[in-house]
This record gives C-alpha cells, structure tokens and sequence, in this order.
C-alpha cells in the first residue's frame, strides 16, 4: 500500500510540474525555420508590437546588446500600470529569453527556441499577477486574461508569418 502512495504522488507530481500555473499563459508554434533565425526576431524588441499584438510598445531602457540584466519598457494590454519596466533575467543565446517584472517578480515574460530537425517549436509564456482575491482572479480570467491569452495565440501565427516569410530575411520588418 505504501508503495502505491509514492508512485501516485510522484506521478502527480510529474503531471503538475509539466502543466503551467492556473494563472500561465502559454502558447507554442512550429515554424519552418531555423531556431537562429526565430530567436534573431525575438530579440529585435522594438519589433514586438508587430507581431504581440498585446503590446502596444516595446523599447530597450539600455543601450547594447541584449543580454542578462537589459531593461526593457512594455505598455501592453496586460492590468497593472501604464508602462511596466521588465529586467532580462535568463538568456540563453538562440534558445531563451526571459524577463522579469522589475517593480513585481510575479510578471514575468518567457520566449523560448527549441530546434526540431527542419522546423523550430517557439513557445511563449506570459504570467502576470491578479489582485483582488478570489474576486478579482475571476473578473480577470472573464476579461482580460480571456483577451490576452488568444492574443497570444494570434500572435504566434503572426510570428511564424514573419519568420517564413520570404527568402530575404533582412527586408522583413525593414519599414517598421
């Protein structure tokens, strides 16, 4: 019988810990290029509001290099205030970037390449805090967590469009 316990908790264990947080956004896309070409648009982030149609701007607090410690300044349609500024806090170059609410730990932004043989999966998670108790958590997934998380879906496609789109990547965005 004991044994049947720690087999049922560690699968559990196993499903909780691949299933995102209740309040997680997250969403994937295969894309037909290569995971440098995917993560080299990812890291263009004054390029964002084209294809996150959740944000309305983007822009780096810092000169340089993306890197760990860079400042970016976001206005989204995520609630909290106006302009929220977020700290790169994991990059991994052509396979994560991560970023962290500066003022709030709990915001957090994730993009992360993984390369498949011919294709590339991108995956984006966005977690963002609800206040308000119980209350306020509901007004939130019946409003504005609804909007963004199929904006975040959206996105993606648009994203994969962007990536494949053509054969010369340096003209892609270039008006923007």
């Amino acid at each position: 019988m004991r044994l049947a316990e720690n087999v049922a908790m560690a699968v559990a264990s196993t499903m909780t810990a691949e299933r995102p947080r209740g309040g997680t956004l997250m969403s994937s896309q295969e894309v037909s290029a290569s995971a440098h070409d995917a993560f080299a648009l990812i890291c263009q982030v004054e390029k964002w509001p084209v294809w996150l149609s959740f944000l309305k701007s983007a822009r780096r607090v810092d000169s340089g290099t993306l890197a760990l410690g860079s400042e970016i300044a976001l206005r989204s349609a995520i609630p909290g205030e106006a302009e929220e500024l977020y700290e790169v806090d994991r990059y991994l170059s052509g396979f994560m970037l991560s970023l962290v609410g500066a003022y709030s730990i709990r915001r957090r932004i994730d993009f992360r390449v993984e390369s498949k043989s011919a294709t590339s999966k991108v995956v984006i998670r966005v977690d963002y805090p609800a206040y308000g108790g119980a209350l306020g958590a509901l007004v939130d997934r019946l409003t504005a967590r609804r909007r963004i998380e199929a904006a975040l879906m959206d996105s993606l496609v648009h994203f994969k469009g962007l990536v494949e789109f053509g054969s010369d990547k340096d003209a892609v965005l270039e008006d923007f």
